[in-house]
Parts: C-alpha cells; structure tokens; sequence
C-alpha cells in the first residue's frame, strides 16, 4: 500500500512523505502508483518550475518526501491540489494508497 503523511504547521503544507507501492498489479502494470507518481511529479515540477526554493525533495527506494519551504499562496494551493488528487485516488482504491 502506498501511504502518503501530510504535516502541516498554522494551516500551511510542510512537509509530504509518500512511501510504499500500491501493489495494485506487477511493477511496470500497476495503475495506481501510475497515477500517483503522475500526480506527484507534475506538481512537484510545477511548484519548481515557478521557484526552485520553494520546496526540496528526496527520492529513496522506499518512497518520497516532499519539504514545503514556501508558504506562498501558489505553492499550497499546488500542494493542496496534489492531496485533494490522491485523496480521491485513495477514495477508488483504498486498499492500495491511504492519506493521512
């Protein structure tokens, strides 16, 4: 299962760790870490395409963490977007990715 942990601080996106695999099929098949890898890249590249300070990031084996440096209008509701998306992904498949 993928899960992905949000900490916010006063209301604002800090920090984002996604980690595991959805197993929903075989590595390369499986639609739902496609789509959740989708939704993380694109607005990772957003955000930093707009101001590469505006949050850093790790990619290990075991996952992703996301630190929001920035607490610019643009970036949270870009971070915002990214947890509504994999909420919903989470709603059609919750066996394979939890937000909390």
């Amino acid at each position: 299962m993928i899960q992905v942990r949000i900490e916010k601080e006063n209301a604002k996106y800090k920090k984002i760790k996604i980690i595991g695999h959805a197993m929903y099929d075989d590595y390369g098949k499986d639609i739902v870490c496609s789509a959740c890898s989708s939704i993380i890249t694109t607005t990772v590249n957003g955000i930093l395409s707009i101001d590469n300070n505006n949050i850093s990031y790790m990619v290990s084996k075991k996952g992703m963490t996301i630190d929001v440096k920035s607490e610019d209008r643009t970036t949270q509701l870009l971070i915002k977007n990214m947890i509504k998306l994999l909420k919903e992904l989470s709603g059609n498949y919750p066996n394979n990715i939890e937000v909390k």
